[in-house]
């Protein structure tokens, strides 16, 4: 057994501390901030703007890009740690400016009564520090604006990058603010998704966060979150060797592209499913077609052209040249798996709700399909299988 040596783990510990990240999100993220910056910089810079001195698009608006953008999740980086966080370092700096004339006692005091300023407000946000700071180091300018920089460019600035970064989350399918622990559920009621239902209060998840000092890190959201994807993994460990293929259902009902609706609504009618796969010749998988789906067509058209439910899904469904195909509606982004997944796998990602079912593939074509109650069955026979 190798010893681990102090020297070994310092090198350890010199290494980076952040799981990788994709090129993808990479690219995203400094896109966003770009647009921030550029969005923040219409507001502020004028002909007028002493760009000398970085007073109307201040450095550590850079810093707080980096944040928004890249750690949107992160509690530091929040709508209320930004704007309060940064305004009121801006006060503390201007304060301390205008009345210590040594620089480095200037300085000094504005960073540190920041730190305490924003511990205090439930805003800590890290570029705050280079905003008293930035203040600090200009007093000839702060002088001319005295608490006007608290409102521009800091507050001003720092609201549009927050706009920004919440529209700009949005369009690119990421949250910003993050979710609270008492925000509605998937489903858009009180209860929790299902695999953050811990049985732990709000109080007792700030508590875990208080006492490892992780308050500032995570979110009780997320940790919630953590919790339950840890219980979901732990519990496929000890799901057994048991595989996809031993569960999944093998005897197929499925469509192709161009079927008309009716047919496919009659499909669901005669066999009592939420999914049918859509294939092409060969068993070759497109996608597959959800109960639900249907029924939200119908809720969009009947919103669309103002009418009742009732005769907006009569009209999805008729054989008028009109209507819309299998084709049409399919989901094309729902998770697969291969039969020799484990069915531990599966847990997380038919335990939340937004998936109902998972098809088997084998080579791009579909082999099977295993929804929540062939799930349900597997876990239900697995535990009645002594130890």
């Amino acid at each position: 057994m190798d010893r681990v040596t102090p020297w070994r783990q310092l090198v350890h510990g010199l290494g980076p501390a952040i799981g990788p990240g994709s090129l993808r999100e990479a690219l995203r993220a400094g896109l966003g901030a770009a647009i921030g910056l550029a969005v923040t910089g219409l507001f502020l810079l004028s002909p007028e703007a002493d760009l000398r001195l970085g007073l109307y698009l201040i450095a550590p608006f850079g810093a707080s890009s980096v944040l928004l953008f890249a750690a949107p999740n992160s509690p530091l980086a929040q709508p209320w740690s930004a704007l309060v966080g940064n305004m009121a370092a801006a006060a503390v700096g201007v304060a301390v400016c205008l009345s210590v004339s040594d620089p480095v006692w200037r300085i000094a005091l504005a960073v540190g009564l920041t730190i305490v300023a924003t511990i205090t407000l439930r805003a800590v946000h890290p570029p705050a520090g280079a905003v008293a700071m930035t203040a600090a180091m200009n007093p000839e300018a702060v002088a001319k604006l005295g608490f006007g920089f608290v409102l521009a460019p800091v507050g001003l600035g720092t609201l549009a990058l927050i706009v920004v970064a919440v529209i700009y989350a949005r369009a690119t399918g990421r949250h910003y603010p993050f979710r609270q622990f008492s925000d509605p559920g998937p489903h858009g009621t009180a209860d929790p998704a299902p695999s953050e239902r811990l049985g732990l209060s709000h109080d007792e998840l700030t508590a875990i966060l208080q006492n490892y000092r992780q308050s500032l890190n995570l979110g009780v959201e997320d940790l919630a979150r953590l919790i339950g994807a840890a219980e979901l993994q732990a519990a496929a460990h000890r799901s057994g060797p048991l595989t996809v293929q031993a569960i999944m259902s093998r005897d197929l009902v499925t469509v192709g592209p161009d079927t008309p609706l009716d047919e496919v609504a009659d499909l669901f009618r005669d066999h009592d499913f939420t999914s049918i796969p859509v294939v092409e010749a060969g068993d070759k998988y497109l996608g597959v077609i959800f109960q639900l789906d249907l029924i939200r067509r119908a809720g969009e058209d009947a919103f669309r052209y103002e009418g009742g439910f009732a005769p907006a899904m009569s009209r999805l469904i008729r054989r008028d040249g009109e209507a819309p195909d299998a084709g049409a509606i399919m989901r094309r982004d729902v998770p697969q798996s291969r039969p020799d997944t484990p069915v531990g796998a599966l847990l997380p990602l038919l335990s939340d709700g937004g998936c109902h079912a998972v098809p088997v593939l084998n080579r791009g074509r579909i082999i099977g399909i295993v929804t929540q109650t062939d799930l349900i069955a597997a876990l239900a026979r697995q535990s009645l299988r002594p130890t």
